[in-house]
This record gives structure tokens, sequence and C-alpha cells, in this order.
């Protein structure tokens, strides 16, 4: 075999990182690869030097050695009886080149799983949202059998090595100078197998149920705001740690109030004559009620702003403002008398539209303008 420099091998300069490393290793292997190059014995050798390059760059101690003492620190047939380049050149290629982007990877001996996440959907009220509350929730899932301890054998027995695999957990399978490992059949990765299961749990070693958890939701928390509860996920398998519950917090619409960031909104009424006249207002806040000085001749969509009357953020900062939208409503089922004061005030402000009414004339004399234009 050839004895290139490794870096040239893998065409990388010899700071490259680890991950550098690995997209060049995987570019020469698929490239050199022997089911890509059928009888073609160049790209086996070619092969066979880019996986001892890389044997050699991706591990931090022979690297070191290589770097120092070049081949004669990493001799093959010294590290062959260590492990080191002795065996099957390519009973691992899958796992190293295809195991990242397909999520497999090499498994061995009895493995134990960690147990799935879970998602809990949280309604919350804006109050409790903006100011805090614990909440109790019961939760489905799966939990470790307490008969057998999570192992799933039978009290007083315990899982054996499997047979087949021999407690790796996988199989080998040799065609040519080809090799493939799969999934042990037998105890389906595992590497032990269960003669005598658990009754309780029937060899699963989880049993699903309810459980009852109660959840700290911290002061200003919003829609999307999610809480980890560590460890109260499902059950791993094997014995294996559990996952994780995440609360997904929604909060419901409030009658009143709209949230946007750390303010509040809200829309107003007010009367033609406290529009006009000005006048002061209660105004309803989350921690209770504040007067609001509207001034005359206020315009319908004005807003005002009360500073400090929204929300303090979960992550922090200044509290946010209330908003306050007044819009201005128009009376309704007027009795005859009321209709002829309005009449009258009409007539007696339309004298001086422009004074009274500035923003009512603008737009009539731009509607003018352009009718006249149309006239041209």
């Amino acid at each position: 075999m050839s004895k290139r420099d490794y870096y040239e091998v893998l065409g990388v300069s010899r700071d490259v990182n680890e991950a550098d490393l690995k997209k060049a290793y995987r570019r020469h292997a698929m490239k050199h690869h022997p089911d890509r190059n059928q009888d073609n014995e160049e790209a086996e050798d070619k092969f066979k030097e880019v996986k001892e390059a890389y044997d050699v760059l991706s591990d931090a101690q022979k690297r070191a050695a290589y770097d120092q003492f070049g081949h004669a620190g990493v001799d093959p047939s010294a590290a062959a009886g260590a492990g080191g380049f002795g065996g099957d050149p390519f009973g691992d290629i899958f796992g190293d080149v295809f195991g990242d982007i397909f999520g497999g990877g090499r498994r061995g001996g009895s493995r134990v799983q960690r147990g799935s996440d879970l998602r809990y959907n949280l309604e919350l009220s804006l109050e409790d949202a903006v100011a805090g509350t614990s909440v109790n929730i019961r939760v489905p899932t799966l939990v470790a059998c307490e008969t057998c301890d999570g192992s799933g054998a039978k009290k007083g027995t315990s899982a054996t090595t499997c047979t087949t695999c021999g407690g790796v957990g996988q199989v080998r399978m040799q065609q040519g100078f080809f090799s493939v490992q799969q999934t042990c059949p037998n105890c389906r990765g595992q590497g032990k197998t269960i003669t005598n299961p658990c009754p309780d749990c029937h060899g699963q070693g989880r049993l699903q149920k309810h459980k009852t958890l109660s959840v700290k939701v911290p002061a200003g928390v919003d829609n999307g705001d999610r809480i980890r509860l560590a460890g109260e996920g499902e059950a791993g398998e094997q014995g294996g740690p559990g996952g994780d519950l995440y609360v997904q917090i929604q909060v419901k619409p409030h009658p009143i109030f709209r949230r946007e960031e750390n303010d509040l909104m809200c829309e107003m009424p007010i009367s033609i004559g406290t529009a006009a006249l000005g006048g002061e207002l209660e105004v309803p806040t989350l921690g209770g009620r504040i007067k609001l000085k509207i001034p005359a001749e206020s315009q319908s969509g004005k807003v005002f702003r009360m500073r400090g009357k929204g929300v303090k953020s979960v992550r922090g900062g200044a509290t946010g403002d209330l908003l306050c939208r007044v819009n201005v409503e128009t009376p309704v089922n007027l009795n005859s008398r009321q209709k002829e004061l309005l009449r009258e005030f009409e007539d007696s402000i339309q004298e001086a539209a422009k004074h009274h009414s500035p923003q009512s004339a603008s737009w009539m004399d731009r509607v003018k303008f352009f009718f006249d234009d149309l006239k041209l």
C-alpha cells in the first residue's frame, strides 16, 4: 500500500478540523468505493489508502503520533494486534460514510435507549400568563414497570445474552470482500433476550399510565413559550433515562386586551360629546382601574399610552405599556328631541365647516379638485 502523506491522501491541510476532515473522507471514500468501481483494483487500493488515512487522522492520539513521527509512529503492523488496521477494511464503511446522513452508525452490546420527549399544550388566561401561576396537569405516558424495575424480565430472572449476535446487537454478512452489518433479527439490536418476560409489562419494561404533574408557570410567558420538565417524558427502554416533557404555552384570547410583545392593546368607545369636549374615563388594566384624561377635540383612532401598565417579559427587560385606542361612537336609537338637537348642532357647525371640521373640509376640497380634473 502506498505510504503517501495522509493529509495529501485526503486533500486537506495539516490544521484541518474534525468536521472538514470527515467531509473529505466521505468524498474520497464515495469516489473510490469498490462497489462503485467494480473490477477496478486501483480504486480498491485508493479506498484502502483513504480509509487508513482517516483512521489515523480522526484519532487524536494517532494523529499526534503521526504528526511527530510520521508513518513510523502509527505502524499498521504494530497496531493490527490491538485493533488497528487489521481485519476487514470495508466492514464499517456504511457506519463511517452513511451513518451521519441517515442517522445510523455502529451499535454494539445491550443498548439502553432514552425515552421519547413529550409535548403538552397548556392553555392559560392572559392574566395567568402575565402574573404567573402553578397548574396541575395530567399526562398520559409510558412509565417504568415497577414489577420488574424496567428490565422487562420476570422478577427473580434477568435477560440473557443473545446467542445469535453474542450480545453485540448486530450481525455481519460477508459477500466476497464486501461486508455489511445489520441489526440482529433475534434481539432486534438489544444484545439480550428475555426468556421469562414480566407478566405485567409483557417484557416491554414500560407501562402506559397517567401521571399528574405540577407545572410552575413563570410570570410573563407568551404564546409559543415552552417549559421543560426534565425526565418527565416517556421512560427509557432497558432502564435507560426518561425523556423530557415540554409544556407548550397557549394564551387564550382576552375579551378586552390584545398582547403585542410586552405591550397590551385595547379599543375603547367614547361618545361624541366626550370626544369634542373632553372628559375623564375609567380604563381597565390587569392591575385594576385607572383614570384616563381625554382632551377636548380628540379624534377617533387616537392612541393613549399608559407607561408601565403592560407586561414584563419572562426573559426580562422593561415592563411594556398599555396602549388604549379610542373610537368615537355614533349614537343610535335617538328620540325625536335628540334628533332635533342634533340637526340644530349640525346646521350650526356647517356655517363654518372649515373651522369646526378641518379634516372633512380638506377632504371635500380634494374631492372637488378630483372632479374638476375629470372635466378637463
